[in-house]
C-alpha cells in the first residue's frame, strides 16, 4: 500500500524534508510507521499526530493511501 508522511515545523527541519511516499507492505500504526521511516530518531514527547487531517491516537491502524501528519509540541511564549 502506498502512504504519504508530512512532517512540519522542528520535524521537518530535523529530518530535511516536509513530504515523503513510502510503499508499507504489512499492517502499521502510525508510530510504528514513525519507526519504520524513521529508525534512528525517536519521535518527540507530545507530537500530534493526524491521518487524512483528522487527529489520531499513535494506535491508529494504517490503510492504504492514508496521508499521515506529523506536528512537533510548540514552544516558546
Amino acid at each position: 500500500m502506498t502512504i504519504t508522511l508530512r512532517y512540519f515545523a522542528s520535524l521537518r527541519e530535523t529530518l530535511g524534508h516536509s513530504i515523503k511516499k513510502m510503499e508499507i507492505f504489512e499492517p502499521q500504526t502510525v508510530l510504528s510507521l514513525w519507526k519504520l521511516a524513521n529508525p534512528t530518531i525517536p519521535l518527540p514527547e507530545n507530537t500530534l499526530t493526524a491521518v487524512n487531517m483528522d487527529y489520531v491516537p499513535l494506535t491508529h491502524a494504517i490503510k492504504d493511501g492514508d496521508e499521515i501528519a506529523f506536528f512537533p509540541p510548540v514552544t516558546g511564549g
